[in-house]
């Protein structure tokens, strides 16, 4: 029998937390463009009808990223060509520029998401640019997005940690949010890329956003579980009013250009904390463990996520 035949998780209502959120489902494209092997077009639809069947509103679908430098991805147009969009359903994609954005107008995508840094370091690894001309690349593509009527995404990268420069300080994170925000972006999502921060620090950086008075419902977070905090960081900026939480079925995923991203905050066990709370996302947990039961066979090793493991073995 299991927890789930045991009517498990208990639902006890937290003070202090939004009555519902939503997840920005990020296993399509961060999840699986860190994988060794380049996944079938024909798994990759079935995971996103699988994950759609599951609740998921929003599922961020695949990249439109260079082939040369993300080749799990590469079959972008194939994939979305073949997708069967659902009503109610999101399904945003990443562009690096303008080509990637002229590759996203052919194939009728709607939502965007583009993805810059916090730090010098990772501007140059990453997009081979400085902290400023990263921006001015990004200016002509959110004009154009949002000419062709698209809604824009910001990710922001290494808000809390970087592998070449270590702790990240609040001000430089919210004066390129706030840059992102002022070009267009709907929302922000605040990226912990290497998964080191704390809670103290997730509370500090929101509470920096707010004085530049950026509200919370701009905001989403996207945190990696290096050292285990992914939860209590979600909680942290829960209780600070954000609204909209990514995360990766099965907790696939990790960064391609940092090598100590570890996978991220797991889609399931992040649907178990907000459950046992009482916080609305309308995911049904069993049809999601089903699926990244199903995924990780696919892909031929346990799921890394804690819930799909007691759940299905």
């Amino acid at each position: 029998m299991t927890a789930r035949d045991l009517g498990l998780p208990v639902r006890v209502p937290g003070g202090g937390l939004p009555a519902a959120v939503t997840i920005w489902e990020v296993g399509p494209r961060d999840g699986l463009q860190n994988e060794q092997a380049v996944v079938p077009v024909a798994v990759k639809l079935e995971f996103l009808d699988r994950l759609a069947d599951a609740g998921l509103s929003t599922i961020e679908a695949t990249s439109f990223v260079h082939p040369k430098w993300v080749p799990q991805l590469a079959d972008a147009e194939e994939l979305l060509s073949g997708l069967s969009m659902r009503d109610g359903v999101r399904y945003p994609v990443l562009v690096p520029n303008e080509r990637g954005l002229d590759r996203a107008l052919a194939a009728g995508v709607r939502h965007i998401a583009i993805f810059a840094s916090a730090t010098e370091s990772f501007a140059s690894r990453n997009l081979n640019r400085t902290l400023d001309s990263q921006l001015e690349m990004f200016e002509p593509v959110l004009t154009r997005a949002l000419a062709e009527g698209m809604d824009v995404r910001g990710y922001v990268s290494m808000c809390f940690g970087d592998p070449w420069e270590g702790a990240v300080d609040p001000a430089a994170v919210v004066s390129v949010g706030r840059r992102l925000l002022d070009l267009g972006c709907s929302q922000l999502s605040l990226g912990d890329t290497i998964g080191v921060a704390t809670a103290g620090q997730v509370s500090a950086l929101l509470d920096a956003f707010a004085a530049a008075g950026v509200g919370m419902d701009a905001l989403a977070v996207h945190f990696h579980d290096t050292y285990g905090q992914a939860l209590t960081n979600t909680l942290a900026a829960l209780r600070h009013g954000v609204t909209t939480v990514d995360s990766s079925a099965g907790g696939l995923g990790g960064c391609p250009y940092a090598e100590s991203a570890t996978g991220n905050l797991a889609t399931e066990d992040l649907v178990w904390l907000l459950d046992g709370l009482g916080v609305r996302t309308g995911v049904d947990l069993d049809r999601l463990a089903d699926t990244s039961a199903w995924l990780a066979g696919e892909l031929g090793r346990p799921s890394p996520s804690r819930v799909v493991r007691a759940l299905r073995g």
